[in-house]
């Protein structure tokens, strides 16, 4: 037999609910250790059936802690869950995990056994209590050296979050603040590369093709020079969207001050060398199609049991 005090430690340890912790110490005859894996394994089949489920909610979060960092996007089904202290904690506590481990890749990190469970195991155990399908959808972690700062920046509560890499000779107050102004700029204006070198030089023929294509048609009499002209003129304009250092910096006075016009103002300031080695920015459900659920619907099935 068993106490009602049995019910709620088992509950407090598991954080099932009540009916479930009574129904598992009946079927395990008071056995305290046994329910709670009674109740893992029931956990186990809910999450289980969760699979097929859209997660495209979520946060990123983003640590940095000695000469690493890690920027990470866990996914939960509903914004209500991705606002949910318990799962933020686990976010959190994910960060932690991965950054003093040396996995590289989603299924390395949930092999991580931490306190004698994996960290699958949590996500699974966490997926039941909760009700909705969570998943670690992809991390990414930066090892820098002591000549390096790293920026980071989370936006709306973490929907977006950001990490920069600083090569510089110079760390100060001023120098992390650049740091962290840099990740609002590409949490703001999305670049697709840190600088001009690192753009594909496959790409860059393609655009020059499309552009020259485009630039005659809509000037079928000029020369070659004028077409050369406009061709120029429009890849760098596209250059300067998506290339960071090109950008036009989102606080600049005059609108019209460069990210890599800014760093120099900062590094002249200092008397230091500065140069922005990288960047790894996620948003919250990028490239998840998110699927139309007929909500009373849904409601409807979960009453009937399905």
């Amino acid at each position: 037999m068993f106490k009602a005090s049995d019910v709620k430690e088992l509950r407090e340890r598991t954080g099932a609910g009540m009916l479930d912790c009574k129904k598992a110490l009946d079927a395990c005859e008071g056995d305290m250790d046994k329910a709670i894996d009674w109740l893992r394994e029931k956990g186990i089949s809910k999450a289980a059936k969760k699979e097929g489920r859209i997660a495209a909610e979520g946060v990123c979060v983003v640590k940095a802690e000695g000469s690493n960092a890690v920027i990470l996007e866990v996914n939960s089904e509903t914004d209500f869950v991705a606002q949910n202290k318990e799962f933020l904690d686990f976010t959190n506590y994910l960060a932690d995990v991965l950054l003093k481990n040396d996995a590289t890749t989603v299924e390395d990190a949930l092999k991580i056994n931490d306190g004698g469970e994996t960290i699958g195991d949590k996500l699974i155990n966490l997926t039941a209590k909760i009700g909705e399908k969570l998943s670690l959808r992809r991390f990414e972690k930066v090892t820098k050296t002591d000549d390096e700062v790293f920026g980071t920046y989370t936006h709306m509560g973490g929907k977006i979050g950001v990490l920069v890499d600083v090569a510089t000779d110079v760390v100060n107050a001023d120098i992390e603040e650049m740091a962290k102004n840099v990740c609002m700029q590409v949490a703001a204006l999305n670049p697709k590369y840190t600088d001009r070198s690192e753009v594909d030089q496959d790409y860059l023929a393609k655009e020059e093709e499309i552009l020259t294509a485009a630039a005659k048609n809509e000037k079928p009499d000029a020369n070659d020079k004028i077409i050369t002209g406009m061709v120029k003129g429009r890849l760098n304009k596209e250059l300067k969207e998506i290339c960071l250092m090109d950008q036009v910096y989102v606080k600049a006075e005059d609108g019209k001050q460069s990210v890599s016009k800014y760093v120099e103002e900062v590094a002249k300031a200092n008397n230091a060398k500065i140069a922005i080695k990288g960047f790894v920015r996620m948003e919250t459900g990028e490239g998840i199609e998110k699927k139309e659920e007929d909500f009373a619907a849904e409601v409807a099935a979960q009453m009937a049991g399905k």
